[in-house]
C-alpha cells in the first residue's frame, strides 16, 4: 500500500470503531462532562504517525498543510495539540477543533477497555469522569464485565500495526506526531505529483 492508501485504511478503522463507540456510549451513557477538556490540557498526551496521516491528508487537500507545519514547528514539549482549543483559564474546558480527523488515542479515551491483573475489563477514563459520573461509571464497568460491547485498545491498535508497523510502533507527544504525519504527506506528495510518466527514453 502507498501512504495515501494506508490512510484511507486508518480512516475505514475509525469509522467502524466510531460505529462501536457510539453503540457502547448510547447503551452506558458514560459520555463526557459537556465542555471538558482535561484529558486534552495534558501536553504528554502521546500518539503515533499513522493515526494523524487522515488529518494530514485533510489539511493538504484544504490547503492547509503547510502553514500547520509551520505552527508545529513553534511548538514546545510544553505545548497542548494543536487541535485543542482552550475556552478556561487553567485549560480543562474547551474542545477538538477537527473532531473527525482526531486521533486515535483520542478515540479510545473512554470508550474502550484494556484488562486487568484479574482478568476483568477495566474501562480507559479519567479521575474527572469516574468522580463527575461515578454512578454512570460503576454501571458501566459492570455491564462490560457482563458482555456489554465496548472496542478493545489492543484489538484496535493491533488493526493499526497490521496497516504499518513502524509508523504505529513508536509513540510521539502529540504535536510531533502530527508534524511527522504532515511531513510524510508532504513529501508524498511532493514526489507523487512531480513523477515524470515513464517512456520508452526512461528505460
Amino acid at each position: 500500500m502507498n501512504l495515501q492508501e494506508k490512510s484511507q485504511e486508518v480512516r475505514r478503522v475509525f469509522e467502524e470503531l466510531d460505529t462501536e463507540i457510539k453503540a457502547f456510549l448510547e447503551a452506558s451513557r458514560l459520555t463526557c462532562i459537556p465542555g471538558c477538556g482535561f484529558c486534552c490540557s495534558n501536553p504528554k498526551v502521546n500518539a503515533s504517525i499513522l493515526e494523524f496521516l487522515p488529518l494530514a491528508f485533510d489539511l493538504y487537500d484544504k490547503g492547509k498543510a503547510e502553514k500547520a507545519l509551520e505552527i508545529l514547528e513553534s511548538q514546545d514539549e510544553q505545548s497542548l495539540c494543536i487541535l485543542y482549543k482552550s475556552i478556561s483559564m487553567d485549560n480543562t474546558m474547551g474542545f477538538c477543533s477537527d473532531y473527525v480527523n482526531r486521533g486515535l488515542i483520542c478515540r479510545l479515551f473512554s470508550s474502550s477497555y484494556r484488562k486487568n491483573k484479574e482478568g476483568r475489563k477495566e474501562i480507559i477514563t479519567c479521575k474527572k469522569l469516574k468522580e463527575g459520573k461515578k454512578s454512570e461509571f460503576e454501571a458501566a464497568t459492570r455491564l462490560v464485565n457482563d458482555n456489554l460491547p465496548i472496542p478493545s485498545s489492543t484489538g484496535v491498535y493491533g488493526e493499526l500495526y497490521n496497516i504499518d508497523f513502524q509508523l504505529t510502533s513508536q509513540q510521539f507527544p502529540i504535536n510531533q506526531a502530527i508534524k511527522k504525519a504532515v511531513d510524510l504527506v508532504l513529501t508524498y506528495k511532493f514526489y507523487s505529483e512531480n513523477q515524470e510518466p515513464e517512456t520508452n527514453e526512461n528505460f
